[in-house]
C-alpha cells in the first residue's frame, strides 16, 4: 500500500521508521475494499451481497464525514507534519482520492455488470424509466402524483432567493426551467428520503429519482423543463465540542449536533453526464474545491439499495441461525440468575448465544427486593431500548439506578439525549460524560443484600446494550460475582459519578489510567518467554506506535503473534528482522466482528482480558475503557479454543495481511467444506 517491504531499514535501535507502518486512512480504505469483495462474492446469498454493497457505501459516508473531514481542517490550519508513516496531509487526501476513485469504479462495475444481472435473474430487476413497459410508467406516475408529488417543495435560486441549504447526505436534483420569455433558471428539488428509494414495478423497481425526473412539469407548471441531474452531499460532522467551556453539556452536545447539518462539503457526487454550467452554480454555491468532486456512473448513493434487503425472499438470504442459551444459564429448579453467577463465571459468545440473558440480568435486578443499586455505563443502546426500560421500571421499584449516558456516542448523540431526558424524568441518577474524556467502557453492576452480606454481580462485555446489534455483531459477555472485580467496578462508577484521583485497580485495566500500563507489561512478560511464547489479539483496530513497536519486539524475541484485526492495521506483518513472527487476518463475513479478546500464553498459565478498547492512541488515552480479566481457566479455554483458534483456522472470511498493507484471500472454490467461523451453532 505504502513502501514496498524492500524499503524497510536494517532493524534499527528504535523502530519507529515510516516504512514499518501503514497509514491509517489507507488503511481503513483497505478494510471498505475487503467489505465491497463480499459484495462480489457469488459464493454470498444476493441479498447479502447487496446488503454488503449497501455498507460500502454507507462505510465511505462516514469515512468522509470523519476522517477527510478531520485531514482537511488540519491542511486548512496549516498542519503539514507527517504522520508515523510519512505521509503529509496533502499527498494523503490526493492518496486517498485515488483510491476512492477506484473503488467506487469498482462497486458500480458489481452493480451494473454482477449484481443487476442477478437481481434481474431473480426477479427483482432494476429498470431505468426509459425501459419501463407502458403499463409499468403509467402506475409509477400515478404512484408519484398521489405519492411523491405532496412531499416534494421545488426551491428556486435566483437574486431574490439564495441558493437553498442542501443537507448532509441528501440526494437532490438540479433543474433548469425555461420561462415562456425564453430565460433559464435554476431550481433544487430535494429527493424524500422518507418514501421508499426504489419504486416497485412488474418484476422489479425504478430508483425513485428516475420517476420524479420524469414528472417533474407538474411542480413547474407553464415552464419548459430543460434537464435534470442529481447531485449528493456529504458534510464534514466532525464537529470540535467545547466542553472545557460548558455550563451544561447536554445542551452544548445538542448544539454541536444542529451546528453539524451547516459544516463545510467535503464531498460532491455528480452523475458523469452534469454539464459544465450546473456543475459550476454547485460548485460556487456550495464552496467545493475541484478535488472534492466526484463523478459517478450509476444511482448516486448506492447505500439506498439496501431496502431490497427487507423483501420476503429466504431463498437470497443467509439461512437463519437460533441463538442458543448456554446451560449454565438454564435455571436449576428455582434457582436466579444471581444463584447461576454464583456457581460460577458465566461467558457467552454473541450473537451465536442469546443477548437476552443480559436483558434479563438488568430486569432480576430491577424486581428482586434484595437488589439495592443498579450501576451501568451505557454507550449506543438504539431506540425502544428493553434495557433502558428494565432500569426505569427499577426506579418504580426503589432501586437506587445511576447510568453514565456517553453523549458523545459519534451519531448516536440526538437518539442519546432522549434517552438521557427520559431517564432523568423518572428519577434515575443521569451522568453525561465526563469532560476531555468519552465513556466507552461497557460494564453493568448489580449491588444485592444477601443476608448479612452485600454482593456485587457484574456484566461486562465487548459491545454495546442493544438487542438490535447483538444480533449482528459478534460480542463476549461475562457475568462474575468475583469480590475484586466488584470493588473494581465500584471504584470505577465512584470515579464516573464523583471525583478521584484512584490510579490502581485490583483486577480491571481501566484506561486512561492502567490500560496502556497493564498491556504493555503483559507484552513484556509474554517477550521474557522468547520463542515459548504466544500472544493472540483479537480488536476491531490497530493503530498505537507504540503498542505497535512492542509487538515488533516481541515477534523479535521470538514470540508468536497471532493478530485479529477487522479494521485498520497500521502494523505490517511478514517483514524480515522485525515482523516475520507476526501474521495479521482479518474476518469479514456475516457478522461484523466487534469483539475485544487479549491472550497470553504465560508459559503454559493461561490468561485472557476482554473489553471494549482496541489498541488505538484515543481508546488509550482518551477515552475510559476496561478490560477485564478472565479467571475461571475452563473459560479462558474456550475462548482460546472456541472462539480464538477458530477465527485464525477460518478459510471462508478470512483475508490475510501482507507487509504491504495488501490483503490476500483463498478463492472460494478452494475454501468449500472448509472452516467457516460464523456458521456455526454453540
Amino acid at each position: 500500500m505504502l513502501e514496498s517491504q524492500a524499503a524497510i531499514p536494517a532493524l534499527a535501535e528504535k523502530l519507529d521508521s515510516p516504512s514499518l507502518f501503514c497509514n491509517r486512512e489507507l488503511s481503513l480504505l483497505a478494510f471498505q475494499k475487503r467489505v465491497l469483495e463480499e459484495a462480489k462474492d457469488s459464493a454470498n446469498p444476493l441479498l447479502e451481497r447487496l446488503l454488503f454493497l449497501s455498507i460500502f457505501a454507507s462505510n465511505l459516508d462516514e469515512f468522509y464525514m470523519v476522517r477527510v473531514a478531520v485531514l482537511k481542517q488540519r491542511v486548512a490550519s496549516g498542519a503539514h507534519e507527517a504522520g508515523v508513516d510519512g505521509l503529509t496531509g496533502t499527498g494523503l487526501l490526493d492518496a486517498i482520492r485515488a483510491e476512492v476513485i477506484q473503488l467506487s469504479r469498482d462497486a458500480y462495475h458489481c452493480l451494473r455488470e454482477d449484481l443487476g444481472p442477478s437481481l434481474k435473474r431473480a426477479g427483482l430487476a432494476l429498470f431505468n424509466y426509459s425501459e419501463l413497459k407502458k403499463a409499468d410508467r403509467a402506475a409509477v406516475d400515478t404512484y408519484f402524483h398521489h405519492t411523491v408529488f405532496p412531499v416534494l417543495t421545488p426551491l428556486a435560486f435566483d437574486p431574490g432567493r439564495p441558493f437553498p441549504h442542501i443537507s448532509n447526505l441528501s440526494l437532490n436534483l438540479s433543474v433548469v426551467v425555461r420561462d415562456l420569455k425564453g430565460s433559464d433558471h435554476v431550481a433544487r428539488v430535494k429527493v424524500p428520503s422518507t418514501l421508499p428509494q426504489l419504486v416497485p414495478v412488474a418484476h422489479g423497481f425504478v430508483w425513485l429519482e428516475q420517476v420524479i425526473v420524469a414528472n417533474l412539469q407538474p411542480l413547474f407548471p407553464g415552464l419548459e423543463i430543460r434537464e435534470a441531474h442529481p447531485f449528493h452531499v456529504t458534510r464534514d460532522a466532525e464537529v470540535a465540542i467545547q466542553e472545557l467551556e460548558s455550563d451544561d453539556l447536554l445542551e452544548t452536545i445538542e448544539e454541536a449536533v444542529w451546528r453539524r447539518r451547516f459544516r463545510a462539503v467535503v464531498r460532491l457526487q455528480v452523475d458523469v453526464g452534469i454539464p459544465a454550467h450546473i456543475l459550476d452554480i454547485l460548485k460556487e454555491n456550495l464552496e467545493v474545491a475541484p478535488e472534492d468532486i466526484y463523478r459517478v456512473a450509476g444511482p448516486l448513493d448506492p447505500g439506498r439499495i439496501r431496502q431490497l434487503y427487507s423483501l420476503d425472499r429466504p431463498d437470497l438470504r443467509y439461512k437463519p441461525q437460533s441463538p442458543f442459551t448456554p446451560a449454565a444459564l438454564l435455571p436449576k429448579s428455582k434457582e436466579d440468575i444471581f444463584g447461576l453467577i454464583r456457581r460460577g463465571d458465566i461467558l457467552l459468545h454473541h450473537p451465536f448465544d442469546s443477548f437476552q440473558p443480559v436483558v434479563e440480568f438488568i430486569r432480576a435486578a430491577a424486581r428482586d427486593p434484595d437488589v439495592l443499586a443498579i450501576k451501568m455505563t451505557l454507550y449506543r443502546v438504539g431506540r425502544n431500548s428493553p434495557i433502558v426500560k428494565a432500569l426505569l421500571s427499577g426506579i418504580e421499584e426503589g432501586k437506587q439506578v445511576s447510568v453514565l449516558l456517553e453523549l458523545k456516542a459519534r451519531f448516536d448523540e440526538e437518539s442519546n439525549i432522549e434517552w438521557a431526558r427520559a431517564l432523568e424524568r423518572e428519577g434515575v441518577h443521569v451522568i453525561y460524560g465526563l469532560v476531555g474524556l468519552k465513556v466507552h467502557s461497557k460494564i453493568a453492576l448489580v449491588v444485592r443484600r444477601e443476608g448479612e452480606v452485600m454482593r456485587r454481580y457484574l456484566h461486562m462485555g465487548t459491545g454495546n446494550y442493544n438487542p438490535a446489534t447483538a444480533r449482528l455483531y459478534t460480542d463476549l459477555s461475562l457475568f462474575t460475582c468475583h469480590e475484586e472485580a466488584g470493588a473494581d467496578a465500584t471504584d470505577l462508577f465512584n470515579y464516573l459519578t464523583g471525583y478521584s484521583a484512584k490510579t490502581e485497580y485490583r483486577k480491571l485495566l481501566v484506561a486512561p489510567v492502567t490500560l496502556r500500563q497493564g498491556i504493555e507489561a503483559l507484552i513484556r512478560r509474554e517477550i521474557a518467554h522468547g520463542a515459548e511464547g504466544h500472544l493472540i489479539f483479537k480488536m476491531n483496530a490497530l493503530e498505537d506506535p507504540e503498542m505497535i513497536e512492542l509487538l515488533y519486539r516481541a515477534s523479535q524475541a521470538g514470540v508468536r503473534v497471532d493478530l485479529l484485526v477487522r479494521g485498520l492495521c497500521c502494523l505490517r506483518p511478514g517483514i524480515a528482522g522485525v515482523s516475520e513472527n507476526i501474521r495479521v487476518i482479518s474476518v469479514i463475513g456475516r457478522y461484523l466482528e466487534h469483539s475485544r479478546a487479549y491472550y497470553f500464553r504465560n508459559g503454559g498459565e493461561e490468561q485472557v482480558y476482554a473489553g471494549s478498547a482496541d489498541l488505538m492512541p484515543r481508546n488509550l488515552n482518551r477515552r475510559v475503557e476496561i478490560l477485564f480479566p478472565v479467571e475461571d481457566p475452563a473459560v479462558v479455554r474456550r475462548i482460546r479454543e472456541e472462539i480464538l483458534d477458530l477465527y485464525l483456522a477460518d478459510s471462508v472470511n478470512a483475508y490475510q495481511m501482507q507487509s504491504d498493507g495488501s490483503y490476500t484471500r483463498a478463492p472460494r472454490g478452494e475454501t468449500i467444506g472448509g472452516v467457516d467461523s460464523h456458521q456455526r451453532a454453540n
